[in-house]
């Protein structure tokens, strides 16, 4: 698809107004070895009426960006490592981020609303490699592509490291609004809601009173950091073979006889579990009983909790940082694939009830104090995308009819679903080997 894809035009925008000239310090969370990548969306939009004059549309998603980065300005500013590299920081003198228009005259809307043919078909749609012939590379990237039906794809680019996916969907729906509504008062409104403040996730995080005085920081283990035997060769075999991308689409009445399925053998009611722990489980055991794995291969399944309210005191309204911390849940693969869906949802909800506020505070002073970062081996990481607000982002092209990431890789997505709120879309890659499957296996739920 690449090919397909022709590039109109790149350039920087800079911040509409003067914004402060500063070195900003990230997080010790946002400065975590593994989020150095970007976060990318891509958001398609039907066509509407007026899309005939496209500069009329650019000029506008040019001027609300310009707009966004004012109060958002460090999006603007250049990502480096401190002097002594023990962190990151931004360098903020408006430098500006990239804006790419595009054509893509054999691409039509359908085609993106199928699954990939391989991880990589849609890189076109944001063209990064772009950033490289500037002299900085800019955190974030905007490329608006115009489809040969007349529809769009709106891709985003976001360094991981500047905000999170609540912080970076934010961002968005601001960007959205200053594009729809113009100025003036959206404008007002949009300075109001940010805040940096990125000491607040770093060590020493204000310490809670009780009865018994200060809290010490515990002797909790964190496994999502540890590292487990490769009994099957489980890295090279994603890395040297074939990934195919997946994508499944579980309605309402899925999920809810998921529920069913998960509180039977466990014993407890229906609304003992989450849709998202029920669907999560079984995306796991189908991904490990598809992948054909020993029974004594320890597999985890990491995914994000956000502790903007479960840190004490809570995070400000409006802070876009990384905000946080992977839960684990793990187990033989063995019990993962036999015991039943119950077992693993259970396991997902331990281990999201295990985080709370000193469990946060660990994981702060063990990611300030060394370079912790979470193992390959046995993994599947998960993010929840279908909660973030993205299917809401409409720049004055409507809402998007379709939510998803720029290029499918090994991570699994949960995306929602246009128009279908009880709807989720379960996008991830696998080995050639395996995806056959897994698919087979996530349709059949009770096989």
């Amino acid at each position: 698809m690449d090919s397909h894809v022709t590039v109109k035009e790149a350039v920087l925008i800079i911040p509409s107004e003067p914004t402060p000239f500063k070195i900003l310090a990230l997080s010790a969370l946002d400065s975590q070895l593994f989020l150095g990548f970007n976060i990318e969306y891509l958001l398609l939009y039907k066509p509407r009426p007026g899309w005939s004059d496209r500069g009329r549309v650019t000029a506008r998603l040019k001027a609300a960006l310009a707009g966004a980065l004012v109060p958002y300005y460090p999006l603007a500013g250049r990502v480096e490592a401190s002097p002594d590299g023990s962190r990151l920081e931004v360098v903020c003198r408006a430098q500006g981020a990239l804006f790419i228009e595009a054509v893509a005259d054999n691409i039509v809307m359908g085609d993106l609303e199928r699954p990939p043919n391989h991880v990589t078909e849609w890189r076109g749609l944001l063209s990064l490699h772009l950033a490289d012939l500037l002299k900085e590379a800019p955190p974030l990237v905007v490329q608006l592509t115009w489809l040969a039906d007349g529809a769009a794809a709106l891709a985003v680019g976001i360094k991981h490291c500047l905000c999170d996916g609540i912080g970076s969907a934010e961002f968005l729906n601001s960007f959205a609004e200053l594009a729809k509504l113009g100025g003036g008062l959206a404008a007002l409104k949009l300075k109001a809601k940010t805040v940096w403040d990125r000491h607040l996730m770093d060590p020493p995080m204000p310490r809670r009173l009780s009865c018994g005085g200060v809290h010490g920081s515990g002797a909790q283990t964190h496994p999502e950091f540890s590292r487990v035997p490769d009994l099957c060769s489980f890295t090279s075999r994603f890395v040297n073979e074939r990934l195919v991308p997946t994508s499944i689409t579980f309605n309402g009445a899925s999920v809810d006889e998921l529920k069913r399925l998960a509180s039977s053998s466990c014993r407890l009611g229906d609304s003992a579990f989450t849709s998202f722990e029920v669907v999560t489980a079984h995306i796991w055991r189908s991904w490990a009983r598809s992948l054909d794995l020993p029974p004594n291969q320890t597999l985890k399944l990491l995914f994000s909790v956000n502790v903007r309210s479960r840190v004490k005191p809570s995070l400000p309204s409006g802070y876009y940082g990384n905000a946080f911390v992977l839960a684990c849940s793990q187990a033989s693969a063995k019990d993962v694939t036999e015991k039943g869906l119950g077992f693993a949802a259970m396991l997902l909800k331990r281990a999201k009830d295990r985080v709370d506020d000193e469990y946060v505070r660990t994981v702060v002073e063990t990611v300030s104090e060394s370079t912790a970062c979470p193992d390959s081996v046995g993994v599947l990481i998960v993010s929840q995308w279908s909660r973030l607000g993205l299917d809401r982002v409409d720049f004055g092209m409507g809402r998007p009819v379709g939510v998803g990431p720029v290029c499918c890789d090994r991570y699994c997505l949960l995306l929602p679903v246009h128009d279908r709120s009880d709807a989720v879309k379960v996008v991830v890659a696998l080995p050639a080997s395996a995806a056959d499957r897994y698919e087979c296996l996530v349709k059949s739920p009770c096989t």
